[in-house]
């Protein structure tokens, strides 16, 4: 397994603080920088802070869904062309999928996760945006 380089910080957004617990540790042993928020609205006030190379994003939180989220860093001006974004999320039925692709996320991992299946999609993400994953 390959480790990050120190510039390519993760955004796990999620609710459930457990949730967020366990991807941390789980990406942070693997040598990736981890930041947090645990709903839409803080989300986006970290991303102008923290300026991610990937999110991990819930779709189902108060506020403003993952949807949402996902649309408005697609759409920003600054980074919304280059910060890649993959769905974590327990709705894994065909249509929640497509909503995902309709929003702009990159990739999508259906809750429980399967950690090799995750670890890949952020490989992935993070070599397609131009760094080594």
């Amino acid at each position: 397994m390959t480790s990050a380089e120190p510039n390519q910080t993760i955004l796990v957004v999620d609710d459930n603080l457990d949730n967020v617990e366990i991807l941390r540790a789980f990406l942070e042993s693997r040598g990736y920088v981890i930041a947090e928020a645990s709903d839409g609205r803080s989300a986006l006030a970290k991303m102008e802070t923290v300026k991610p190379a990937l999110v991990l994003l819930d779709v189902m939180m108060p506020g403003m869904d993952g949807w949402q989220v996902c649309r408005a860093i697609k759409n920003h001006p600054d980074f919304g062309g280059t910060t890649k974004v993959v769905m974590v999320t327990a709705k894994g039925a065909f249509e929640d999928k497509f909503e995902g692709l309709r929003s702009g996320a990159d990739d999508y991992v259906v809750k429980p996760v399967d950690f090799k299946d995750l670890l890949e999609k952020v490989q992935r993400n993070l070599a397609a945006r131009g760094g080594r994953a």
